[in-house]
């Protein structure tokens, strides 16, 4: 399980929603310099994103990194397929995994750590419709427990 420190540049909220998320990975990613620059300005966007391994390599498809405005001509292409960096124990547990019907790779947030980027991967199993509704029935559950013991102690 890795643990997620630094800034913040990207969340992808809908993972959570449409998996059950089992193990996360963190991995560095290579990018080029207006990418960092607009990572930077919080212009990322995970809809759609998942990670494959390809020839014993991790790579990262459909993330979007919206072109750097100071960028001119060496901007980059914002859908471009991105590589990830883990180590090659990590990729051989991805690879048995991503084997595995019904498992998929997907990026959970993207932040910075000690000057690096970072993306949090979370294997996950789909969710069936039923499953959503039914996370969702217990979430809404828990926020009226909460809000009623919150006024509880206010002593309402």
């Amino acid at each position: 399980m890795a643990e997620q420190q630094g800034r913040q540049l990207a969340q992808n909220r809908r993972a959570h929603h449409d998996y059950f998320i089992e193990d996360t990975y963190e991995a560095g990613i290579v990018l080029k310099g207006t990418e960092i620059k607009s990572l930077r300005k919080g212009s990322a966007n995970f809809k759609d994103a998942f990670a494959r391994v390809e020839n014993g390599e991790v790579f990262l498809h459909n993330m979007h990194i919206a072109p750097y405005e100071q960028g001119n001509r060496y901007n980059h292409d914002p859908l471009r397929t991105r590589k990830l960096l883990l180590h090659k124990k990590e990729i051989n547990k991805l690879i048995g995994i991503s084997k595995e019907s019904g498992y998929t790779i997907v990026p959970l947030k993207m932040y910075l750590k000690n000057g690096y980027a970072k993306v949090l991967l979370g294997v996950g199993k789909g969710k069936k419709n039923y499953d959503k509704r039914d996370t969702l029935r217990k979430k809404t559950a828990e926020r009226q427990m909460q809000k009623a013991l919150r006024r509880a102690e206010k002593g309402e």
